[in-house]
């Protein structure tokens, strides 16, 4: 550890198919990744290799330079971009006597770093065991060389230490913990289904900016920061749009290049909160310089996880830190700041928009004035866009939307009693 309390890292990529922006790219963000789970990058390291060498990763020559990068820097960690083998990391430490981990362990960590809930910890830990489970041999000692920090955190050392049975039944423990709280989850689900609420998913590349979108739509008061991965358990708030309509809007952890496909399995029972929507805002930072590949990358996560056919709408964050003209690569969407009140003004209502155009039907109804009742829930549950009251008949005259398949469109269609 550097006097500073974090722990000094040096960073090592090797460029094969990469163009060298997005290369460069990634080391930049292995390097966020690493100030996120407290450590500090004293020095960086790229190679550019058709193959990966089968030995030691880099080659004997690049070994030796990464080697005097680390003792001048007196690094006591090194981290590299893509996922290491166990024989890779065992051969790179017999040459560098140091802690040797790659991008998803630094991913990991962050993740057990963020978990709060009980089922956000047992994802992480369930993920963690499972990526380490094929590497136990070495594993204890690598760990051990320096204690604790970068790649330590959630199942800690003493369960790595024990026989492989032991982490199985650890593995298969968690799992059917994590299917109990999964029922409690999907219970809660049921119940917004069949009150046949409207529910709204909120995805987007982690720093995105949701937490902070939720906050600003719905006037919550979830974790706001600039960091990675700031919510990982899902938070479910309920919206007013402008017409009176009310949904329910969940954020969802934010999605990375290369997240791990050992927390991809895990958060999916965490992920089926966003699975279940209705439709699914798509948030970006308009203004990262990779933008693009952070679009794909989630557009790519959503295929994986069978969610590519729920309607999307793409909303482009951030159009305050831009400095140049904005290109959108994805249709339909709109580009706004969540700082501007204005723009989530516009966004209310374009979400308003995009439900009718994606979800809904329209209706007619005529409305006896003794159901009280059902006027007020009509305008709660249905996007209500004409009304006029016919004093002969004592009924109110209403035309709206209500979502397709629903309660209210099968009352609606069958007419009213007084």
């Amino acid at each position: 550890m550097s006097k500073t309390g974090f722990e000094d890292v040096v960073i090592v990529g090797v460029q094969k198919e990469e163009t060298d922006y997005d290369f460069h790219y990634s080391l930049d963000e292995l390097e966020n990744l690493v100030n996120n789970a407290h450590g500090r990058v004293v020095g960086r390291i790229s190679q550019k290799r058709d193959s990966l060498d089968q030995k030691t990763f880099v080659g004997k020559g690049k070994l030796k330079e990464i080697k005097d990068l680390v003792e001048a820097k007196d690094a006591t960690c090194l981290i590299f971009n893509q996922e290491l083998s166990p024989s890779h990391v065992r051969n790179i430490q017999d040459f560098i006597n140091v802690k040797v981990l790659d991008r998803i362990q630094v991913i990991l960590d962050i993740f057990a770093m963020r978990a709060q809930s009980k089922a956000g910890r047992l994802q992480v830990e369930l993920a963690q065991l499972n990526y380490l489970l094929p590497r136990l041999a070495g594993q204890g000692e690598n760990l051990s060389r320096l204690g604790g920090g970068i790649g330590t955190r959630g199942p800690g050392e003493t369960k790595l230490e024990t026989d492989r049975r032991h982490i199985q039944k650890q593995i298969s423990d968690i799992k059917k913990e994590l299917v109990k709280l999964a029922d409690h989850r999907k219970r809660s689900r049921q119940k917004r289904q069949e009150s046949q609420i409207v529910q709204i998913g909120l995805i987007g590349y982690t720093n995105a900016g949701k937490s902070t979108l939720l906050n600003k739509l719905t006037g919550s008061q979830s974790l706001e920061k600039d960091i990675l991965f700031a919510t990982l358990d899902p938070i479910t708030r309920q919206l007013t749009l402008p017409s009176g309509l009310q949904v329910t809007l969940t954020d969802t952890v934010g999605f990375i290049k290369d997240l791990p496909t050992q927390l991809i399995e895990s958060f999916k029972s965490t992920l089926e909160e966003s699975r279940q929507a209705d439709i699914l805002l798509h948030l970006v930072d308009a203004s990262s310089p990779n933008r693009v590949s952070q679009e794909d990358t989630v557009v790519a996560l959503l295929e994986d996880l069978d969610m590519e056919d729920i309607p999307r709408l793409t909303v482009y964050n951030k159009k305050d830190k831009l400095d140049q003209a904005f290109t959108p690569l994805a249709f339909p969407n709109l580009l706004i700041s969540a700082l501007d009140d204005q723009d989530i003004t516009y966004l209310k209502s374009s979400i308003e928009n995009f439900l009718m155009d994606q979800i809904m039907a329209t209706y007619q109804v005529d409305l006896p004035a003794s159901r009280g009742d059902i006027y007020s829930a009509l305008q709660q549950g249905t996007i209500v866009k004409k009304e006029k009251f016919d004093k002969t008949n004592q009924s109110y005259k209403i035309e709206g939307y209500a979502k397709k398949d629903s309660y209210w469109q099968s009352l609606l269609e069958e007419g009213v009693d007084g």
